[in-house]
C-alpha cells in the first residue's frame, strides 16, 4: 500500500536527518531522547520512569544509562525509598548538549515543516495520533494510549 510505503520511508528520512543533527550536539537519538524524557518526568526520575515515558524497555534504558553515564551526561544517585533502585540527575555536560540538541532539533522541525500551512500541519497531527491509537489497540488491546507522552510545542 502506497502510505504504508510512504510513512515508512518518510519514518527512516526523519530519523536519518535526527541523527545527523544530534550528532553535532555529541548526541544519538536515544540519548537525547533519555535527556529529553528526564526533563519531563517528575524527578529526579528512575529507569523505571524514563521507560515508561519513552514506552521502551527497562533494561534497554539501563544499558543506555551506563553509557550516558560514562559519557558524563547524567549520574546515578541512590533512592531513599528503595535501596535497589537508583535516581538519575542530569549532568552540566548533559544540560549543556540537551540545550545545543534541542536548538538543532527545533531548527530541523522548521526545516522540514517549513512548507506546510498550519491547518495541514493540525491534520497531520491528527492522522498520525489516530494511526499510532490503532497500531496500539492491535498491539495491546488494554493498553490506554494515553501513556505514551507526547510534547505538543
Amino acid at each position: 500500500m502506497k502510505s504504508w510505503l510512504l510513512i515508512h520511508q518518510s519514518h527512516r528520512l526523519l530519523e536519518k536527518n535526527e541523527k545527523a543533527v544530534l550528532k553535532k550536539a555529541g548526541l544519538t537519538p536515544r540519548k537525547h531522547a533519555v535527556l529529553l524524557a528526564m526533563a519531563n518526568v517528575p524527578g529526579p526520575p528512575k529507569i523505571s520512569d524514563i521507560a515508561v515515558w519513552l514506552d521502551r524497555n527497562a533494561n534497554g534504558i539501563s544499558r543506555l544509562v551506563d553509557r550516558m553515564e560514562r559519557d558524563g551526561l547524567l549520574t546515578r544517585m541512590p533512592d531513599n525509598n528503595d535501596r535497589r533502585a537508583s535516581r538519575l540527575k542530569v549532568t552540566a555536560k548533559g544540560k549543556q548538549c540537551h540545550a545545543q540538541a534541542n536548538e538543532l532539533f527545533h531548527q530541523l522541525c522548521r526545516d522540514v515543516f517549513e512548507e506546510f500551512s498550519e491547518a495541514e500541519l493540525v491534520t497531520l497531527s491528527q492522522i498520525m495520533e489516530r494511526l499510532r491509537a490503532k497500531n496500539l489497540r492491535l498491539l495491546e488491546p488494554d493498553r490506554k494510549t494515553e501513556v505514551l507522552q507526547v510534547i505538543d510545542e
